[in-house]
């Protein structure tokens, strides 16, 4: 009874977290944060740069209505990291369905982790510069 339970959780976690990224995504597709203070505004695009995230918004609302170049054209990070986020959120999915133990961000390697955060930082960097300002949101 006890790995039932197990396995019921996990799938509740997993299929919760997918539950709620589905109604966010569905908010920016209804409301639309190509208006302009639709979602607020952000901090750092006030202070005149973009952070790696800027035009995250807007990229997930053309993702929704399908339109890749205008989503690419928003926040390239988020059109190449939407794939990876879903892939993951279906294998841990799977691993719920299973019962096997869920995906614990701890054992992800600091090296992973540190990639990360260079290509964020880099990304950040060049498309504030004048040459990467086909980067920019």
């Amino acid at each position: 009874m006890n790995e039932l339970s197990d396995r019921t959780t996990g799938l509740a976690r997993v299929l919760g977290v997918g539950a709620i990224v589905g109604i966010a995504v569905v908010a920016l597709h209804v409301r639309d944060p190509n208006v302009r203070g639709s979602w607020g505004f952000c901090p750092t695009a006030l202070m005149g740069f973009d952070c790696p995230f800027c035009g995250g918004l807007r990229s997930v609302h053309h993702l929704s209505n399908v339109d890749l170049p205008a989503a690419a054209s928003s926040n390239l990070l988020v059109v190449i990291g939407a794939p990876v986020v879903v892939g993951l959120w279906l294998w841990a999915l799977l691993r719920a369905s299973r019962g096997l133990r869920p995906l614990v961000l701890e054992r992800v390697p600091p090296g992973a982790w540190w990639s990360l955060l260079a290509v964020l930082a880099v990304f950040a960097v060049v498309r504030n510069l004048p040459m990467g300002s086909w980067l920019a949101s």
